[in-house]
């Protein structure tokens, strides 16, 4: 169906609510999910999850809330995301850059 990715927003908040949206490089975010289809229009998005929060999680309350996939649909997404029978997620430790095609002389 297309891509799907989590991202980080800066976020401006007060000092007491600043902990909460700290993310791991400690900078303050907030995360947001998104999935995009293969012509670049945005088919769903979920926002204001605090900056610690991994895409896994987000895509796990999403699938709760009304992120619906129909079956036999898959979306590609990165290393972030666990396997499961909606997404397709590369295997951990494999690189899958073009760079790195292009130097082994493969076509």
């Amino acid at each position: 169906m297309g891509a799907l990715d989590g991202t980080h927003i800066n976020a401006f908040t007060s000092a007491v609510d600043r902990h909460a949206l700290r993310d791991r490089k400690g900078g303050i975010t907030q995360n947001c999910l998104a999935a995009c289809s293969f012509n670049f229009r945005f088919l769903y998005i979920i926002t204001g999850f605090e900056g610690s929060a991994a895409d896994a999680t987000m895509f796990l309350h999403a699938r709760l809330l009304d992120f619906a996939i129909p079956p036999g649909k898959y979306y590609i997404t990165d290393a972030g995301f666990a396997i499961c029978d909606t997404l397709i997620v590369p295997y951990r430790g494999v690189r899958y850059h073009l760079a790195e095609w292009g130097r082994a002389g493969v076509r």
